[in-house]
């Protein structure tokens, strides 16, 4: 079954004479089980989609369907079975770690000892139960964020709304919070559907990913695929010496782009045997001093769609 059906959704915001279109026609499915990203610049629509999807907002325009049910005529039952984590944590102040969890496990309806467990299994699952009697704003950065991601299970959902899970925690914490979301997946087979601007961090969880540019998605597709779509080969950088034919050097099979300067060969080539071959045996008649070969990302994907 799938976690979401989203046909045609639309959604404007201000009067009608003075009215701003932030998502234009919407077309989505998502499957159950699946960690699904959405990426795209500030700007783009991608915490709008994210609240819409969330029962946050209604849309202006269109039919959606989560986990089977009308996300309009069903919200309230979908809440039971959904949750969402902001990376902008926000908690009251004075409460503990565990008193926040009581609470939010509260509010979703929990009480008695199903409550008590809920918040055990959460505590246990994000590693809080150091900081338990904690209040919140003794919390760092991290902490908070794991408790947010703490609260999201709460309720044990069957689908999770990450939005841009990782902004503005330090690099090691964002890796910790990564690694932590990936143990929700695999250890709950919750479908996750995030928000993120940071393109390392959609390659490295997502299955699929679609682009979002002025409320509407521009390119869908798993991170190999569009990379391959869109010919972004390999960037190779070759330092030599000596003298290369640069007419055989554009007829390598797969060759996209070429430029030759001071002894400096930078090129992007379509993974291939034969052009591989082709590009060695050229400078087989050279000193190579050095030669590195990266694989495109995302970001190079992000580059040339928005272009």
């Amino acid at each position: 079954m799938a976690a979401i059906i989203a046909r045609d959704i639309c959604k404007g915001f201000g009067s009608r004479s003075r009215r701003t279109e932030v998502l234009r026609s919407i077309n989505l499915e998502i499957a159950e089980g699946e960690i699904f990203g959405i990426l795209g610049p500030n700007g783009s629509g991608k915490t709008t989609l994210l609240s819409i999807f969330s029962t946050l907002l209604r849309p202006d325009k269109g039919e959606l369907m989560i986990l089977g049910l009308d996300a309009k005529r069903d919200a309230s039952r979908l809440r039971e079975i959904i949750n969402i984590s902001s990376g902008a944590s926000n908690f009251p102040w004075s409460l503990t770690v565990k008193e926040n969890l009581r609470q939010s496990g509260m509010l979703y309806g929990l009480h008695g000892p199903r409550l008590a467990r809920s918040i055990d299994e959460a505590m246990e699952t994000m590693d809080l139960w150091p900081y338990r009697d904690v209040r919140f704003e003794n919390l760092s950065s991290g902490i908070k964020q794991r408790l947010s991601l703490a609260k999201a299970l709460i309720n044990h959902p069957r689908l999770l709304f990450l939005d841009e899970p990782t902004t503005g925690l330090d690099p090691q914490i964002a890796i910790k919070t990564r690694s932590m979301v990936k143990k929700i997946h695999r250890d709950h087979g919750i479908t996750v559907l995030l928000t993120t601007h940071y393109m390392p961090e959609a390659e490295e969880l997502c299955l699929r990913i679609a682009f979002l540019r002025k409320g509407s998605i521009i390119a869908l597709d798993t991170p190999s695929r569009l990379k391959r779509d869109l010919h972004l080969g390999e960037r190779v950088s070759i330092r030599f010496r000596g003298s290369i034919d640069e007419e055989a050097l554009f007829a390598v099979p797969g060759m996209i782009s070429a430029s030759i300067e001071e002894g400096r060969a930078e090129l992007m080539l379509e993974r291939s045997e034969e052009g591989t071959s082709r590009l060695m045996r050229l400078f087989s008649h050279t000193e190579v001093l050095d030669i590195k070969m990266e694989e495109p990302d995302l970001e190079d994907v992000f580059l040339e769609l928005a272009r």
